[in-house]
């Protein structure tokens, strides 16, 4: 039975897993993990009867489980899938959608690349993890579009050792170093680099991405770094990043992931001092998909939402950066077709509802209390 505490159900549409939900002018967006499912628009301003407006569909053997959208152009990734599936005929990248009629998306143009994981898109420029030929895994690219028929590449950068086609050698297996995500907080990129951990990018010139500082922490840890946040208002007077490394693809067994709080009052300098796990969890191992996936990316207040795979959700205070506290809730039914719960991604919207997605079925709409 589905439990909660301190949240309430508003609202639940029964829509095919989802890897992430963005919600813009009371549309929700959700990029499907598994084709043929691509992106849906759900239509949630009345959130207690969500109802599905599109949905675009991909062939077989894509992956388009990103979405974001600003100024009614709507982007999506397409990168192979499985990840990790060989195919050197696969073309991916991102496609661009006109979406000011939520209820017909129309197809505009296609970034094109190997492939893309995650991205952010500010409404001007998307910061994404592309896979590019002559590149060892994904790397950090800066896209304008400003037209958006016509995006264009403006900046790039890449930890040493990716650029095999430029003689670099990693110093790695495989493609364990490569860009996850990076995040945009004024002249900065907050970087997740997989089991590379994390790097602050400066882009005070936007088409020369510098190194500020890193910290990589995988090995000892053995998961794969998600995503790295700054808080936008000091926390007892310290400048702190949230950082999610993600339960899957660990380096051996181990007890699953946690968050992480790390101290960038002196960005040169990150400090790893807090952590946070919940309490279920008795340190013994645990099959992939157990911890933590994501928080939510719009930090407004000291409560964070984050999907915690199989734990649902969880909202926790940092308040006190130092003893971070689990303060509400969210644990939904299994889905159907499923063992367990995989709650993937978590967002608000204009109204303060939060949205979670599992990532097997369902899109729940949640409300504090």
């Amino acid at each position: 039975m589905a439990s909660a505490k301190g949240l309430k159900v508003v609202g639940f549409i029964d829509c095919p897993g989802g890897g992430q939900v963005v919600v813009r002018n009371k549309r929700a967006y959700v990029g499907h993990v598994k084709p043929p499912n691509g992106t849906s628009i759900i239509d949630v301003s009345d959130p207690s009867k969500p109802r599905e407006l599109a949905r675009i569909t991909v062939p077989e053997g894509t992956l388009s489980h990103k979405v974001r959208v600003e100024n009614d152009v709507m982007l999506v990734n397409r990168e192979v899938f499985p990840i990790g599936r060989v195919d050197p005929d696969f073309k991916g990248g991102l496609e661009v959608y006109d979406v000011s009629n939520p209820s017909k998306p129309t197809r505009i143009t296609t970034w094109a690349a190997r492939g893309m994981h995650r991205f952010t898109f500010d409404g001007r420029y998307v910061y994404g993890s592309p896979e590019l030929d002559g590149y060892l895994g994904n790397v950090v690219s800066i896209i304008d579009f400003q037209n958006p028929a016509r995006p264009e590449e403006v900046g790039r950068w890449w930890m040493p050792g990716q650029w095999t086609a430029g003689g670099e050698k990693p110093t790695w297996e495989g493609t364990a170093h490569r860009c996850h995500h990076p995040m945009r907080v004024g002249n900065r990129l907050y970087t997740s680099y997989w089991h590379g951990g994390f790097v602050i990018l400066g882009i005070d010139d936007i088409t020369k991405p510098k190194f500020i500082s890193g910290l990589d922490w995988s090995p000892p840890f053995p998961w794969p770094t998600h995503t790295a946040l700054p808080v936008p208002f000091l926390v007892r007077g310290r400048r702190i990043m949230l950082v999610a490394d993600e339960d899957v693809v660990r380096l051996g067994p181990s007890f699953p992931a946690f968050l992480w709080i790390v101290d960038i009052t002196d960005e040169t300098k990150p400090i790893p001092f807090a952590s946070f796990q919940v309490a279920e969890e008795d340190g013994t191992p645990k099959q992939d998909y157990t911890g933590l996936h994501q928080f939510c990316e719009e930090i407004r207040s000291t409560e964070i939402p984050i999907a915690w795979f199989a734990h649902g959700l969880r909202v926790v205070d940092i308040a006190n950066p130092h003893a971070p506290k689990e303060v509400a809730s969210f644990m939904p039914d299994v889905p159907t077709g499923a063992t367990r719960v995989q709650s993937n991604d978590v967002c608000f919207d204009d109204r303060g509802l939060i949205y979670l997605i599992d990532r097997t079925r369902g899109l729940h709409i949640l409300e504090r209390t």
